[in-house]
């Protein structure tokens, strides 16, 4: 029969106290302070797949500017048309978003690097590492071009600049919007919430860059991407005008950015959770459940999921 307690009992309160004792001797749980937080912001350093990612952005810029500025020099025996410079620029892209996407994203752009930072898809460890590789790597493909190839030949290695009289001004608007429909199609055609499954990223970004070459050499040679412009300029020591190409890409792709992943379609991503990939916090063991969810809701309320003839 159980023993009914009554205030003052000794017995009750001497079980109080050893139920005190057991709480105060109890392990309790650590509080995670600042070097717990430090320690899980810098997780990728310690990830063997973020540096083969870092060195897969310097490796496919090296390509990128090497085969790209190739295509444009001046051989004697046949210059180069537009239509042959687009092409080369697009297959190039194409070919190493196909080989390497898997390894790092293939950014191969500064400008898209930034863009995905802005739209909350890399920490900014993550992009200060991918810029500094892609600026190398560029810097590197233009300088062994420049090695291999005769004098005569090299000329300006396909430096940007300022064609057919245009101002700054046009050059930096013609930049901006380059790259805006450039960096539209890399986050339309990477989503992963698209059910549609229309071609490839490969084929889809290929074709965004050169498209943007058949309209761009005619103003500026055509940059989109500032580590293409700054590789010819730093072996060639040529810099004129050389900010436009910096401000019309980047702007470009922070509007594009902006456009994509808070206005036409954002992610169903919490404040917290944005801010937590800005800071690289390694995700939590659940993520990948949650996510799950995540895609499933969103594609519960899709237009693709509704039947035909239906309104959202």
């Amino acid at each position: 029969m159980p023993r009914t307690s009554v205030p003052g009992d000794p017995e009750r309160e001497t079980d109080r106290q050893t139920e005190g004792e057991r709480e105060l001797q109890a392990p309790r749980p650590e509080t995670p302070g600042p070097a717990h937080g430090r320690l899980r912001s810098m997780w990728e350093l310690r990830s063997i797949a973020f540096s083969r990612a870092v060195l897969a952005e310097f490796l496919a810029t090296l390509l990128f500017v090497f085969f790209g500025l190739g295509s444009a020099l001046n051989w004697p025996q046949a210059l180069p048309s537009v239509l042959q410079i687009a092409m080369a620029f697009g297959l190039a892209i194409g070919t190493l978003v196909q080989a390497l996407g898997h390894v790092s994203g293939a950014h191969i752009n500064p400008a898209v690097t930034v863009a995905c930072l802005v739209g909350c898809h890399v920490s900014f460890l993550r992009a200060v590492f991918y810029v500094a590789a892609q600026l190398l790597g560029a810097v590197a493909g233009a300088a062994l071009l420049h090695e291999i190839t005769p004098p005569a030949i090299r000329g300006d290695l396909a430096v940007n600049a300022l064609n057919n009289n245009s101002t700054a001004g046009q050059a930096v608007t013609v930049e901006l919007f380059l790259t805006l429909q450039l960096v539209l199609c890399i986050f339309a055609s990477t989503d992963e919430r698209r059910g549609d499954n229309v071609g490839t990223p490969a084929l889809s970004i290929g074709f965004s860059v050169a498209l943007g070459h058949l309209l761009g050499i005619h103003y500026t040679g055509c940059s989109m991407n500032p580590a293409r412009s700054l590789a010819p300029a730093i072996v060639t020591g040529k810099f004129d005008d050389h900010w436009v190409f910096w401000i019309g890409p980047l702007v470009g792709a922070i509007v594009a950015s902006l456009l994509y992943n808070y206005v036409l379609f954002p992610p169903a991503k919490s404040l917290s959770e944005r801010l937590a990939v800005l800071k690289g916090l390694e995700p939590d063991t659940d993520w990948e459940e949650r996510e799950v969810r995540r895609r499933q809701s969103v594609e519960l309320h899709s237009p693709q999921s509704l039947p035909r003839g239906s309104k959202a």
